[in-house]
């Protein structure tokens, strides 16, 4: 519109007093607007406000959160320092090392030296034993030869004993994060800064100097906690020095430290299985790792996979029975296939009792009723879902075009014949979606209500988390679950359209 066409603000004026209506809406429009989006502000404050949003984040300790999140791609090394009296140490690494039996990492240097030690060897606690007399009387006087050969067993003994000890480690967890203990001192360093704490050998540990953030103690004397993020962490007490050296990956996925084949490259073990010499006389080199693969201790690959798809089937027969009950049953929940309100009302009532109970409450119950195993499972998925399917199913019937079953009753058919042809091929490719949804959700539900006992993945799943050391099992096996839900969530989809492709045709 030119300046010439433009309306002036008189002109404008006019036609607004003389048609109001055509102005009025676009003003309570924009008012409406203004209102909603003024209550959305003021909804988003008071829940600020309310659940203390600021403080939570404020107050949240994120350093645990990343600490945690490290634990599920990386593993543990935990070399651990016993400190005597005098002053020397000796070094242990966890039962089952991911190094092996016997570690001896590059990053831990130690100093050594044998040591000859006087060692007191307590007494007996247990008196020897005293022959029976074969009388009440003795000629041998209280305190005489045998009374004091016992007073002589029951003293204590000193052993000479020789032994290789430790006077000085070294444990460099990277570039900038170390740990020196000599000369019952401690010397920890870590981006720039350095704490040393003196131990006693028994119970007391004292920092010398004001502790950094990296480091905390509770009470004088007590453990104190190095946290040195991403790269580990260590305890150090009085008597014992507990470092936790992180790396990132998964150790020992496929052999664990009991394989022939662990520690060796990936182009060793492939020779050794295309051309090598036979390790176990009984099988082939390739079978010997793929059984050492299934049966690794540490990740129970085989074990992990069973459970897996136990979980897999508890979910599909829970849906499957589910769907068979409730397709029958809907027929008379549907008011127009039923017309009798006491049947419709007892059906609906029953799909509300069995859908009014959460999956995860069934499996408790059932999970007491048949003990801990997939038939808790099966049983919980399929009364949750007989209801919910068949609620769904019979409002499907309610919502048909009748034309199409009155034209199929209109040339004589029979009342089966007309919910044969007038009524299924109308709702049969709903129900078969609404099916597969569910087949699909419930591999997700089934790995929740394993966590009571219900069987599948989700009991192991929770096993090693309460352990609070696994946290890479528990990344492995919720990678897993995550596979298998997008692969069924693929079939599932894949096969609803084609479903609903069907019906459009």
């Amino acid at each position: 519109m030119t300046s010439a066409n433009r309306l002036s603000p008189l002109e404008m004026d006019a036609i607004a007093s003389r048609h109001p209506h055509l102005l009025q809406g676009s003003s309570n429009k924009r008012l409406r607007t203004i209102l909603i989006s003024a209550g959305l502000v003021v909804y988003l404050i008071f829940s600020w406000w309310f659940f203390s949003i600021g403080h939570v984040l404020g107050n949240a300790n994120w350093g645990i959160a990343g600490t945690y999140l490290a634990d599920w791609v990386s593993y543990e090394v935990r070399p651990e320092l016993k400190i005597a009296r005098d002053k020397t140490m000796t070094i242990d690494f966890q039962r089952n090392s991911p190094l092996g039996p016997n570690p001896n990492p590059s990053w831990v240097e130690l100093d050594k030296e044998t040591v000859t030690r006087t060692v007191e060897i307590p007494a007996s606690a247990t008196p020897s034993a005293k022959p029976k007399a074969s009388s009440s009387f003795s000629f041998m006087a209280p305190g005489s030869a045998l009374g004091s050969t016992d007073a002589a067993s029951m003293q204590s003994r000193s052993e000479t004993r020789t032994a290789e000890v430790i006077t000085r480690a070294v444990i460099t967890l990277n570039r900038s994060t170390k740990i020196e203990v000599a000369d019952g001192l401690v010397t920890a360093t870590h981006r720039g800064e350095t704490l040393t704490m003196a131990v006693d050998g028994q119970d007391t540990v004292t920092p010398q100097g004001t502790l950094p953030a990296w480091a905390t103690q509770k009470r004088p004397g007590e453990k104190i906690t190095l946290a040195f993020g991403a790269t580990g962490w260590a305890e150090v007490e009085g008597d014992d020095v507990s470092v936790r050296n992180r790396f990132f990956g998964w150790a020992n996925f496929l052999f664990d430290t009991n394989s022939p084949f662990f520690g060796k490259s990936s182009a060793e073990v492939l020779s050794l299985i295309t051309s090598g010499e036979r390790i176990d006389p009984a099988r082939s080199n390739l079978g010997l790792a793929w059984n050492n693969v299934l049966y690794n201790a540490e990740w129970q690959h085989l074990d992990v996979w069973t459970k897996l798809l136990q979980t897999v089937v508890m979910a599909f027969v829970g849906t499957l029975f589910a769907s068979l009950v409730a397709f029958p049953l809907c027929f008379l929940a549907a008011r127009n296939i039923t017309p009798n309100f006491l049947t419709n009302q007892i059906v609906k009532r029953f799909f509300d009792f069995l859908r009014s109970v959460d999956m995860f409450i069934w499996a408790l119950f059932f999970t007491r009723a048949f003990g801990p195993g997939p038939l808790a499972g099966m049983s919980a998925i399929f009364f949750t879902d007989t209801g919910t399917l068949g609620k769904l199913y019979s409002e499907a019937l309610e919502n048909i075009d009748d034309k199409q079953r009155e034209g199929v009753k209109s040339v004589g058919a029979t009342p089966l014949a007309v919910q044969r042809f007038g009524v299924l091929p109308q709702v049969l490719p709903v129900f078969a979606s609404q099916a597969l949804y569910f087949w699909e959700s419930n591999t997700r539900s089934a790995t929740i209500i394993g966590a009571v006992g219900a069987g599948g993945i989700g009991l192991k799943l929770w096993e090693a988390m309460r352990t609070n050391s696994d946290w890479e099992n528990v990344a492995y096996m919720v990678l897993l679950i995550l596979l298998v839900v997008f692969i069924f969530d693929s079939i599932s989809n894949a096969l609803r359209s084609r479903l609903i492709g069907q019906k459009a045709h």
